[in-house]
């Protein structure tokens, strides 16, 4: 049995969807035990329960006889390793939406000796902002480059704030989570590489555009790992009420940053249907010389994306594909046939694929960011 502390939360509603398509039984739980009842009831053969996530006694008896503990709640830097530390105690493997800060990473040393593993930052970002370039470059790769040398990465998310993902923002940017304005350039990061820029009609982000530049601890990760010698990274903002927000995040306390950030994102949403964007080039060399491949991921929304990596996720671990100890889940997944489970409609009936993937031709010139026009800080 699968146990998912927040199911019937946004990512976790959906995360439990996929699990009960994918035949697992599940027990699902949260602070709110009518709101688990209720989300049980649509789901057959489900259990529910109170839990926690803050109390470890509570977690400890949530976790109880289960073969995984899936975690959608937060935020990080108030759970900790509290989850982690009772599936390990109740002899379960543990999954993670979030979990890339330092806080909320339990040792990896216990869950090898014990056999289990732990995946973290199983959701949209971290998550899918890694598993997508790697895909990328695999393609890149399948098309004849022998090596991948740069990559271009560009992240918008239209989208409303849950107070948790708020929090988790806002506790991030404080502890320095990512390095604004910075860029990889000759196999490191790079501060200040580059400018924050307002761009008009870019490819694949129509209308005016905000590009914040960051360089974040999954960005280095893949980066290290593709041997790059250059990566850029960028969020693009297309409301201008989330990007004031940004802009005011640093000067607020974290409850008030918070409530900044999710009314910001609701004017924003305000007649607009929700959605995610990833645009992705990777360059390399072949024989034949140099060469790019570029490729859109549109997806339908934060939650639903997140809950089907999520889902990915656990399913892997249950598999035994993933060794036992602490992992990043972009890191550890296939991402190729991540990407694929996440586009592929399996003609059940159910929910259509929540993204779909545009591939450019083979050679097409590589994503610019168009020219500054604006500088600012972030």
């Amino acid at each position: 049995m699968i146990g998912v502390i927040g199911g019937y939360g946004d990512v976790g509603e959906h995360a439990v969807r996929a699990l009960h398509r994918a035949g697992q039984r599940l027990r699902i739980g949260g602070r709110d035990a009518r709101a688990a009842a209720h989300a049980a009831r649509r789901v057959d053969g489900a259990e529910h329960a109170a839990v926690d996530i803050t109390d470890p006694g509570s977690v400890r008896a949530f976790a109880e006889g289960l073969r995984a503990l899936v975690v959608c709640a937060g935020p990080s830097r108030f759970t900790g390793t509290t989850a982690a530390d009772a599936a390990l105690a109740a002899g379960a493997d543990y999954l993670d939406a979030a979990g890339d800060a330092p806080h909320a990473q339990p040792e990896g040393a216990p869950f090898v000796r014990a056999g289990r593993t732990a995946v973290l930052s199983a959701g949209l970002r971290p998550g899918l902002t890694g598993l997508f370039p790697r895909a990328v470059a695999g393609w890149a790769r399948a098309d004849g480059l022998t090596r991948v040398h740069g990559l271009s990465v560009h992240t918008r998310v239209v989208d409303r704030f849950t107070r948790t993902a708020a929090l988790e923002y806002v506790h991030g940017a404080a502890a320095g989570a990512a390095r604004p304005l910075a860029a990889w350039r000759d196999g490191a990061p790079r501060a200040r590489a580059l400018t924050r820029r307002t761009a008009t009609d870019l490819p694949f982000f129509p209308g005016r555009n905000t590009l914040l530049p960051q360089l974040t601890a999954e960005d280095e990760r893949l980066a290290r790992d593709l041997g790059l010698e250059r990566g850029d990274w960028l969020t693009v903002l297309s409301g201008e009420h989330v990007t004031a927000a940004f802009d005011r995040v640093h000067t607020l306390p974290p409850g008030e940053a918070a409530d900044l950030l999710c009314r910001a994102g609701l004017l924003d949403l305000a007649g607009r249907r929700t959605s995610v964007t990833l645009a992705v080039t990777a360059e390399g060399t072949g024989p034949h010389g140099p060469g790019s491949r570029t490729a859109v991921l549109h997806g339908t929304g934060n939650a639903p994306l997140s809950g089907a990596v999520l889902a990915r996720a656990t399913l892997a671990v249950l598999r035994g594909d993933i060794p036992p100890g602490c992992h990043q889940a972009a890191d550890v997944l296939d991402p190729e046939a991540t990407v694929t489970a996440l586009t592929a409609d399996d003609g059940s009936g159910a929910p259509p694929p929540p993204a779909r993937v545009v591939h450019l031709p083979t050679d097409t010139a590589p994503f610019t960011a168009g020219a500054a026009t604006e500088e600012g800080t972030l």
